[in-house]
């Protein structure tokens, strides 16, 4: 298997073993250049003083605390300090006073341009068997997040309409453009849970400049309607996606028809409010389109048959089978979610104001993306893709070698303890999770206490006047 422009592993070694015996800074230095950060923070027109917290620093600090398991801001500023005092350089306050500060004057356009361009580079640079018939394909999917419950979060985020004041959380809507191919996030787009132009939709309008002519779309069917498909077809972008359930059934017979292939074709309606009269004007009247159908007959699934609609209308390019077989990989964007929120824990979020909470986010998807470059390199050396190496056990080799290869004194010791932990990484494999199923049912449950239906303040009012609550203990 060809590995495209990645470095050969001894070369690559190599480098990485110089960059890691002279490097002054926290992890994540090596994978995010302190230039490279502080041209982000200049582009985005931010100026910082020349203090411990340059914005280098403020924001290996603010990853190292999102990549922790305990997510607070003393733990970070614990660490840095412990970090200095092993390095020989002047020891920081261990109060947290001067980090959140600096944190706060973090630009949030430096790091999404940051997520993006980690995303990006990885991207061109990945073998081209790694692609889909020489088209990278690119998943977009929406998830909601959970934030603090301050006057800032909810004015920003409103909870959902059902929860009474004192109850419930703020939610944020997320939507995410992940790459097939190496699994990198390449941009994202933030939003309240509900009101107008906040749906997934209207946050997915707003990340065009990542897909390019060429590239391929799957989404989920709430993604495939006449504007988006319009839109992204006459860019050159294809779309390979569920028939919307609101469309008339699709037969698959008929003359000069196939069984699992149909032409179809889709009429433009009345204009929405969101879009102006000239993109209206500029869209075709009709879309010729191609519907797949696609039979599931593995036992355990629910849906046993599912039908496709895709601008890929050369059949003979793009048989049927490859169609499914590549909808079929649109789980891995379930499972890149997954590793986001659970793994890395950004389904609940720290920040009490809403500046915070999105920068939060960006730290995540900057740690994801790092992590995720590890997996690739440590792929194109085992001669597998990026998505047959388990992320979690990448964290977790990561988190372990990486302390030691801070303090490798040699460039022939962290050569040695590079080389084991790109090895480790490329040992933890995952199956082909698509035929997996599991029953929606947990065995070990929460512990048995009700939810809290009233402000904490009332209920404390009502335990100090003696009321007892379901669930209290005698």
């Amino acid at each position: 298997m060809g590995h495209g422009t990645f470095y050969p592993p001894v070369r690559q070694v190599a480098r990485t073993s110089r960059k890691l015996a002279r490097q002054d800074g926290l992890p994540f230095a090596q994978h995010l250049p302190e230039k490279e950060i502080h041209q982000a923070v200049h582009e985005a027109g931010t100026t910082f003083c020349e203090r411990i917290f340059t914005p280098a620093v403020t924001l290996w600090t603010f990853l190292s605390q999102v990549f922790d398991a305990d997510h607070s801001c003393a733990q970070a500023v614990a660490r840095l300090l412990a970090f200095r005092i092993s390095k020989g350089l002047r020891p920081c306050s261990p109060d947290t006073g001067a980090y959140c500060k600096a944190r706060k004057r973090l630009p949030e356009q430096a790091m999404r341009t940051l997520v993006r361009n980690t995303g990006q580079k990885l991207l061109e640079r990945s073998p081209s068997c790694w692609l889909w018939k020489g088209r990278s394909v690119k998943l977009v999917d929406g998830t909601t997040v959970s934030i603090p419950d301050t006057f800032k979060n909810q004015k920003a985020y409103p909870k959902p309409r059902h929860f009474p004041d004192g109850v419930g959380f703020p939610i944020m809507r997320l939507v995410v453009i992940f790459s097939l191919a190496v699994g990198t996030v390449l941009d994202a787009a933030m939003g309240r849970f509900h009101g107008k132009l906040s749906g997934e939709l209207s946050l997915f309008r707003t990340l065009d400049d990542v897909l390019d002519p060429g590239d391929v779309v799957i989404g989920d069917r709430l993604f495939a309607n006449f504007w988006d498909v319009a839109r992204l077809q006459a860019r050159g972008i294809d779309i390979v996606m569920r028939m919307h359930p609101g469309r008339s059934q699709v037969w698959f017979r008929g003359r000069g028809h196939s069984t699992g292939n149909r032409r179809i074709w889709w009429r433009k309606k009345k204009r929405p409010e969101w879009m102006t009269q000239e993109a209206y004007a500029a869209l075709p009247e009709w879309l010729r389109l191609r519907a797949v159908r696609v039979d599931v007959s593995q036992r355990g699934f629910r849906t046993e048959r599912l039908v496709l609609v895709t601008t890929l209308t050369d059949a003979a390019a793009y048989p049927a089978v490859d169609v499914a077989q590549l909808y079929r990989r649109r789980w891995q964007v379930e499972l890149h979610l997954r590793s986001l929120k659970t793994i890395l824990q950004m389904d609940i979020l720290r920040g009490r104001s809403p500046d915070i909470v999105r920068k939060e986010v960006w730290a995540h998807l900057l740690v994801y993306n790092i992590v995720r470059t590890l997996m690739a390199r440590a792929a194109a050396q085992a001669s597998v893709r990026p998505e047959e190496i388990s992320f979690k056990g990448a964290l977790q080799s990561f988190n372990a070698f990486w302390p030691h290869l801070l303090l490798a004194s040699t460039v022939d010791e962290a050569t040695r303890l590079w080389t084991i932990m790109m090895a480790a990484i490329a040992r933890r494999r995952v199956g082909d999770r698509p035929d997996r199923y599991e029953p929606r049912a947990v065995r070990r449950g929460p512990k048995g206490y009700p939810s809290l239906s009233m402000p904490r303040r009332a209920a404390r009012a009502l335990m100090k006047a003696g009321v007892r609550f379901k669930g209290d203990k005698d």
